[in-house]
């Protein structure tokens, strides 16, 4: 195998070739030494052999960029492994404009920053490794990269010094290394690849580290491959909730499924089946539907075998189609109906529900039956979701049962929510007592003001406003409810589902712990009846970092998503807090005791077995175990502090959630983003009410978005209280302003 790599004889022959002919020597003069190529020649040879790497984010926008090279001709890429980013989609671009995705991650190791990638490509022109430490101190090399995205750029340079540094043998390098640049090859004049370069030098610009090509030449003896399938976390679907049939791009987020991409099959189609069989008939199935583009086509599927043969009910063109396929190709669709619906809303969330009987199938819009046909030539098979014709599309609500919900909620509830806000006034923030009557009623209030809104234009965006206020009070009658019933160790868990919720009304907080019941009854499976602690911590561990592959998110820290707790179990990445959220709820749940740890800077988590000795762990880092002085170093680090017992204290349930709301308010406050800001600022002082802190951040963003009632109640809490620390005179100033403004 090494060989093969080390060898790649067409470039050395071509480089060889040309210094025999520079010298006029390409017979018989072979005692004379042949001249190296010049640069211009050496990065004419291996230009096709650079490649460019890029991997998309939670966005699915491209959110990495960096460079690669090929080591052999049956499509195997050396990079770093910072380039690619952890469980992201990942593709690689040829010199020639070709883009391919990645279908493994070949080879990695995470000690020299180094990923071999696999695509489906053949005849490549591969880059010969060098044998053995042939480099010397000031030898001329190059450096061929994509630094901030222009392609393949050169830079010469010369060998600084040979380097170990934390037990990777590395080439020290005077050439400015920048983003982009990582991961390409550096080249001696002869055009055998020395290093792959990783490192930029904060003391200078044009000094660089590249890990030395020896140890890319173990690692492409000793592969290690993963699959992408079993690579991506990122928006990908759970496999044992969904099945996808024909291709296309199916992602689930924050409880919503879309697709993009156009199917394999005739008319592009692409389903995404879910694997719990229906109920028998008589059975229901819906779904809210919002297509990107009305002339495309997507919807529901039912009675579907796995392969061709399903119905579907959609939207098509703006007209609402029930079809039944029989095959792959024209000749075996058949539209059963296609008629035009006033009920169906363009460019807005629909929702679809089927009605499958013995004899009939029924379809309904928005609650309004559209369609009935007597076709009843399948009824068994799975249910799901389509698209057609390339269709971009998002669903959310998904379900299917004996009798599944409307759309509309109760007549009364309807009635109340339109006596409620008859006469609402078009600005200004909701009465009281309309907030306190709409909150009791329950999810139910936010449909029914919504599809008011609809029905009365010009009161739909009060209407809408009101929805998100008797949320966000909501939200917080729950959040006190939570804090006062469960003191300050609390349902942590449920405390980070609701601060998920309060920036996502659509979020289904049972889904969310049924991740996590499944997640903790996987791994309760795999003990013995009697296990230890040990064996307990030791089993999640392998679950959920090597098995599933949660882990810290470095290059994508600041996302809000990382905050939300059913974003980090459905991309499985996160930062330390919510990481260690989930970690303490799995442990508790397989009967561990791990503690929070509100470790300055970076949350931690500590296990406290029956016997034995605690551990501290750091669940970002894949679950590291730390040793106190590893902590103390850590301390000295970030703060120049000594450690301490307060340091390692336990962190209670009120507490870690005050700090996951703290996390989003920097986000927020970052971004300029005052009515978030608002938000978190109103959660945090519903946990703690007595926060000098959070009332002064509260008082200045209300009076920022002209709420002058909230800075106002505010600024006299704190002129009253006067708590250490504030600035109590501007606090007088700002409140004798807002006063007279009354």
């Amino acid at each position: 195998m090494g060989k093969t790599y080390r060898h790649a004889t067409g470039i050395a022959l071509v480089l060889l070739l040309w210094g025999l002919t520079a010298l006029g020597l390409a017979e018989d003069n072979s005692s004379q030494p042949a001249s190296p190529p010049t640069v211009e020649q050496l990065v004419a040879a291996v230009k096709p052999s650079v490649v460019m790497i890029r991997h998309t984010g939670r966005s699915a926008r491209d959110s990495g960029l960096g460079t690669g090279f090929v080591v052999a001709a049956q499509g195997l890429i050396a990079t770093n492994l910072h380039v690619i980013g952890e469980a992201r989609p990942i593709s690689v671009e040829l010199v020639d404009g070709r883009s391919f995705p990645v279908t493994a991650v070949h080879a990695s190791d995470r000690g020299a920053d180094l990923a071999v990638l696999r695509i489906d490509a053949d005849g490549l022109q591969p880059l010969p490794l060098a044998d053995g430490h042939t480099l010397v101190d000031g030898q001329e090399v190059v450096a061929i990269g994509n630094p901030h995205g222009l392609e393949r750029s050169v830079v010469t340079g010369r060998v600084s010094g040979q380097r170990n540094l934390d037990g990777v043998e590395m080439i020290q390098v005077a050439i400015p290394i920048e983003a982009g640049n990582s991961g390409g090859p550096l080249l001696d004049r002869t055009g055998q690849v020395h290093g792959i370069l990783t490192l930029k030098s904060l003391v200078t610009r044009n000094l660089g580290f590249a890990v030395a090509a020896a140890r890319l030449q173990d690692l492409l003896d000793k592969p290690n491959p993963v699959v992408m399938e079993q690579w991506l976390t990122i928006g990908s679907l759970d496999p044992t909730a969904w099945t996808t049939v024909g291709g296309g791009d199916w992602r689930q987020r924050a409880g919503r499924l879309s697709v993009a991409g156009s199917g394999e099959g005739f008319g592009g189609r692409s389903l995404c089946l879910a694997t719990e069989p229906p109920p028998p008939i008589p059975y229901e199935v819906a779904v809210r539907l919002r297509l990107d583009d009305e002339s495309g086509a997507a919807g529901l599927v039912f009675a579907a075998d796995g392969n061709d043969r399903h119905y579907g009910f959609y939207p098509s063109d703006g007209q609402l189609r029930l079809t039944r396929f029989n095959g792959p190709n024209v000749f075996t669709w058949k539209v059963l109906a296609e008629v035009a619906a006033p009920a169906y809303r363009p460019g807005e969330w629909n929702h679809l529900r089927v009605r499958v009987e013995a004899e009939e199938i029924r379809c309904y819009v928005n609650d309004e039956e559209v369609i009935v046909s007597a076709d009843h030539r399948f009824r068994d098979g799975q249910v799901g979701l389509a698209s057609f014709r390339g269709t971009e599309a998002n669903f959310r609500g998904f379900v299917a049962g004996l009798q599944v919900p409307t759309l509309q909620p109760d007549a009364a509830v309807l009635t109340e929510v339109s006596t409620a806000t008859n006469g609402l006034q078009p600005v200004g923030p909701a009465p009281p007592a309309i907030l306190e009557q709409l909150g009791d009623l329950g999810p139910d209030a936010l449909t029914a003001l919504e599809l008011e809104a609809v029905k009365l234009d010009r009161r739909s965006a009060r209407l809408r406003k009101l929805a998100g206020e008797v949320h966000h009070r909501q939200i917080l009658d729950q959040l006190a409810n939570w804090t006062t019933k469960t003191g300050p160790q609390g349902d942590l868990f449920w405390g980070a589902v609701l601060i998920a919720r309060l920036d996502n009304p659509e979020l289904d907080s049972g889904t969310a712990r049924a991740e996590v019941d499944r997640l903790a009854e996987a791994i309760a499976t795999r003990l013995p009846d009697q296990a230890a602690d040990h064996e307990r911590i030791a089993m999640l561990d392998q679950v959920l970092f090597s098995e599933l592959g949660f882990h810290g998110s470095r290059g994508d820290y600041h996302n809000p998503s990382n905050s939300y707790i059913n974003e980090v179990l459905d991309d499985r990445e996160g930062i330390p807090i919510t990481l260690s959220v989930v970690y303490m709820e799995l442990a508790k749940r397989l009967g561990v005791t791990v503690h929070g740890i509100g470790f300055p800077g970076h949350f931690l988590v500590r296990f406290e077995p029956r016997q034995g000795t605690p551990e501290w762990i750091d669940v970002f880092d894949r679950g590291r175990r730390l040793s106190r002085a590893e902590l103390a170093q850590r301390l000295a680090e970030t703060t120049g502090e000594e450690l301490t017992e307060q340091h390692l204290e336990v962190a209670g349930g009120q507490a870690i959630v005050t700090r996951m709301l703290n996390n989003l308010l920097a986000i927020a406050a970052r971004d300029e983003d005052t009515s978030a800001m608002l938000r978190y600022l109103d959660a945090m002082l519903t946990i703690d009410p007595e926060s000098a802190r959070s009332r002064l951040l509260r008082m200045l963003t209300a009076h920022r978005l002209n709420r002058p009632e909230i800075a106002l109640t505010d600024g006299r809490w704190l002129v009253t209280r006067q708590p250490a620390g504030v600035d109590l005179d501007r606090v007088q100033r700002l409140l004798t302003t807002l006063e007279a403004d009354r």
